[in-house]
């Protein structure tokens, strides 16, 4: 398998597990407080990511690594959890998950201020018609109203796609999952303080649902996904493999569909084939 077909692969394993994190979190915020699930999850990978550290003996990052690792914490470990919450606290996750469409641009974009990279003006030209695609999909869902859940969302895949970015290029001198352990270890200070202020005092009321929807975005979401996720975006390019991301929303609908019971038009198999079309079309334009 060669260096490319290795990072779609890794990268498409990773947008399978990132799939379910949305229709998880709002399983969750039923039960958590937003900022409660934001750090508990941090804490919970965060301690795990200090055990992998401490068993392979890792070194610790340089100066200009931290930088980048605090970079990815800000994007990836706090600012895309807690605002994609709090979002959830006012829409469905079938709304908010159509608004990953929009992902594979950011992550090209700052692919590109941060990486150098420089994909052929096709790649480009595709990118944008899935993004229009998934956005028209979202307005239309949404009678094409801008409320305040949606400008969480936009501001999540923001800060998301600079930590996608980010964590993608510095994967190439750490390695994929050094850099969200160390990500989720540098955040652990702050995250336990931020999960001990904003515990409830009912805490154990909370549904069996909630904890394991938790569980979910803990142990997978915040730390085995990124892993995968990383990898892939090292080994095959941040704004080529970042494409995938497209297929993110549409797999999560059918989760949601599945979990939540949520509706599923008809009209989302017409969508699903013209993402995979843009998805295709951008990996063939990507270098």
């Amino acid at each position: 398998m060669n260096r490319t077909t290795e990072g779609w692969l890794n990268g498409a394993i990773g947008v399978l597990i990132f799939s379910g994190s949305l229709p998880a979190t709002r399983v969750a915020v039923a039960g958590f407080d937003p900022m409660f699930l934001t750090g508990a999850r941090a804490s919970i990978a965060g301690l795990l990511a200090l055990c992998l550290l401490a068993a392979f003996r890792e070194r610790r990052p340089t100066g200009g690594e931290l930088l980048s690792l605090l970079g990815v914490a800000l994007g990836v470990v706090v600012g895309f959890p807690l605002l994609s919450a709090l979002a959830l606290t006012r829409m469905t996750s079938a709304h908010s998950l159509v608004f990953v469409g929009l992902l594979p641009l950011a992550t090209a974009a700052f692919g590109v201020l941060r990486g150098g990279e420089r994909p052929r003006p096709g790649f480009w030209f595709f990118a944008l018609a899935g993004g229009a695609l998934v956005a028209g999909f979202s307005l239309a869902r949404g009678g094409g109203a801008i409320a305040s859940g949606d400008l969480l969302m936009l501001g999540a895949i923001f800060v998301a796609g600079f930590g996608y970015a980010e964590g993608g290029l510095l994967s190439r001198r750490l390695g994929g999952w050094r850099v969200i352990c160390w990500a989720l270890a540098l955040s652990l200070p702050a995250m336990f303080a931020l999960t001990a202020a904003s515990a409830p005092e009912g805490l154990g009321a909370a549904p069996a649902e909630s904890w394991l929807a938790l569980a979910y975005v803990a142990l997978f979401s915040m730390l085995i996904g990124f892993v995968f996720w990383y990898r892939g975006l090292a080994l095959g390019g941040i704004a080529a493999v970042g494409q995938l991301q497209l297929l993110q929303p549409l797999l999560g609908l059918c989760l949601a569909a599945l979990i939540l019971g949520e509706t599923v038009e008809r009209s989302l198999l017409f969508v699903t084939l013209g993402v995979v079309a843009a998805v295709a079309g951008a990996k063939a334009f990507a270098k």
